[in-house]
Order: structure tokens, then sequence, then C-alpha cells
């Protein structure tokens, strides 16, 4: 039985990746050229899966770079970057010899190293003295990585998340030993729009026009379509357009949530998709999901949970404080209308898009806005 090909991890390989080819060459050429690259857009929509495309690239025809990737979204402190950033540089040197050299880099505070039995990946355990043990092992880590013998592109993905650690300002620490490198290109990535941006085009702020920007959009829509009928026809399964069409509706053309419906179809159909198994699959993801999505019903207030359901109804809302919209589902008044759809951007839960010329309002989840279209 051949393997699902609509993969729900990041990446997995070239053949299984859809497009990103314009994205791909872009960063690439930055990378090259010396320049540090921030890459945004909303959770799910495939930056981690193009970081991981562009280290595939690299490591075919640059022989001569090393990729480390490391995913800083749970961190909480300093201590836990380290310790995250020390996890994926070990993953990547593996040679006891050379984890040698790198121990001695940060600081030789003789780190506990043990392996993940299911993943096999690496987990290390750091105790400092003081808080200039922590700085100085950061600065190890740099300056391992500047002395190290290929050249090295380092992704931060939810970069962001620096701005949630107390008692130290990250983002002037990691500036100070960053700027100096010349053997490390960086790639800042991060979902939270408005926060990366501040972070690199603030004046005030150390990272200010230290990076070129790329922004991840949406797959366009008639590739996406060629290359789900490919798969789903490699697979010997036949999809029509009109149905691929009624798929990339239902999810907003939103890789994961496009993945997921087509992963479920894949799975349970054989031969001929109809429309009638995408309804039955749209129905199975959202059964699944129901307890999960009730549980943040309990988590929100009833005003905000009721101002996620309008939004949900209407698909998406340009002027979520206008009358029409508030008095259509009783919301209360403007100022509270307002203070909720700040506290939910902020907590993920609802996506602000600008299209250049409107200001759009969307529930984040797509597969929790369909569940909440059947309230």
């Amino acid at each position: 039985m051949r393997e699902n090909p609509f993969i729900l991890e990041p990446y997995k390989c070239k053949a299984l990746f859809c497009d990103r080819e314009l994205e791909t060459k872009q960063m690439i050429d930055y990378l090259n050229n010396g320049r540090n690259v921030t890459l945004i857009s909303p959770r799910r929509l495939g930056k981690t899966g193009l970081i991981f495309r562009v280290f595939d690239e690299i490591g075919e025809s640059q022989k001569d770079t090393d990729c480390f990737y490391v995913d800083i979204s749970a961190s909480q402190s300093m201590d836990d970057f380290i310790k995250l950033l020390s996890e994926a540089v070990i993953s990547v040197l593996g040679k006891q010899s050379k984890l040698s050299a790198f121990f001695k880099a940060i600081g030789g505070l003789r780190p506990l190293v043990t392996y993940d039995p299911m993943t096999g990946s690496p987990q290390i355990s750091l105790t400092y003295r003081n808080e200039e043990d922590r700085e100085l092992s950061l600065k190890g880590i740099f300056q391992y990585l500047e002395s190290h013998p290929k050249k090295v592109v380092l992704a931060i993905d939810e970069f962001q998340q620096v701005r949630e650690y107390a008692a130290v300002n990250m983002e002037a620490l990691l500036r100070s030993y960053i700027q100096s490198l010349h053997n490390v290109r960086f790639i800042f990535c991060g979902s939270k729009k408005h926060t990366m941006t501040d972070i690199f085009t603030n004046a005030k702020r150390p990272f200010y026009e230290s990076t070129t920007f790329l922004s991840l959009n949406k797959l366009d829509i008639p590739v996406y379509k060629d290359f789900i009928q490919l798969k789903f026809r490699e697979g010997g399964r036949q999809i029509a357009s009109d149905d691929v069409d009624q798929i990339i509706k239902w999810t907003r053309d939103h890789t994961f949530y496009t993945q997921t419906l087509c992963n479920e179809l894949y799975f349970n159909c054989s031969e001929e998709i109809s429309a009638r198994d995408i309804l039955e699959a749209e129905g199975r993801i959202l059964a699944a999901n129901r307890d999960r999505f009730l549980e943040l019903q309990r988590l929100l207030t009833p005003a905000q949970w009721k101002m996620l359901t309008a939004i949900a109804k209407e698909g998406s809302v340009d002027h979520p404080t206008a009358t029409a919209f508030i008095q259509k589902y009783r919301l209360g008044s403007g100022a509270a209308v307002s203070k909720n759809i700040k506290s939910m951007v902020e907590k993920e839960l609802i996506l602000v898009e600008n299209d250049g010329q409107k200001v759009h309002y969307y529930v984040y989840n797509v597969f929790l806005s369909r569940f909440l279209e059947t309230l």
C-alpha cells in the first residue's frame, strides 16, 4: 500500500512538498548573498516546511554548509533558549569529537546529554552558577558556530518568543553576539506578524533593519489543485477538479487544513473520490475535534465565545465594531467587542490579515471556524 502522500509533518521530501519554488530560491539567494532573513507567516501555512525545503536544497548543492534548526515556541527563559539551541547543534554534529569541542566552547559546564529513546533526539541539561555563566554559554555557542569549519545557516523558529523572557533583554543580548558573526547566516521565523515586524522595523529595537523580509502567503490555487490531483492519481485514486475546488474552499487554501482533509480522504477512500466522500471526511474531522473545541469554550468568556462564533458564521469580518454586525449577533457595546477582539488576536484565536485595501478578521483555526458555523 502506498504511503499517504498528504503528510501532516512540516517536511519529508521534495516530492511531497507543493511548490514554494520562488520562495525557496529567494531565501537561498538572500543567504548566499550574506543576508539574514526574517520569514513571517500565520501558523500552519508552511513556513517550517519551507525552511526544511531550503535546508534540503542547500544540503544537495552546497556541501560546504551545515544547517541548524531550533524551535523556541515553548521556551520561557534564556535557559530554555540555550538548551534548545544546544540540542539543535548537537543533533547536527553527532560525532563525539565534535561534541567535546562544542561543550568546551559553551563554558565547560559539564552538560548532561541524554537521548530520547523514541526519537533519538538529544536532550541536554545545563547547570549555571550565575547569570554570567548563562551569557558566556550563549556567547560560546555563537562563537563555536562562527569557528565551524563549514558555513552555517541557523533558523530560529517562533523568534518572537524572546520577547516573553523575564529579567533579560534577549533581543539586545542576541544582537550583540550576532552582529559580529561572518560565518553564520540567520533565518528568523515568526507567526505573530505585529511582534516580528516591530522587532525588525522599529528603530528603537536592537534588530532594526538587520534582515531582509520574506512573507509566506497561501499557495497558488491552480498549482495546489494540480498537486492534489497528481498525488491522488499516483495512489490509484481519481478526484474531479470541482471536488478539489470544494476541498480548497472548505479549508480556505490553508496548507495544514487542506493537507489534513486530503490525508483523511486518501486514507478512507479508494479509486474514485466523490463529493459525498468529501462531506463525510469533513464531518469526521469536526467530530474528532469536537471535544477539544468545546473545551476551548470553557476557557473563554461567554462574550468571547459569542464573538468567535459570529466571525465564524460570517466567514470573515472587515469591521467587527460596525453597528450592523454587533446588533446581528447581539455582541454588546463596541468597546467590549474591541476588547474581546484584541484579547483573542493575542491568543491567536483570531487572525488579522491586510490585503492592501481592507483588514479582515478570521477565526484562526479553520476547523474550529467550520465547527462554529454548525452551532
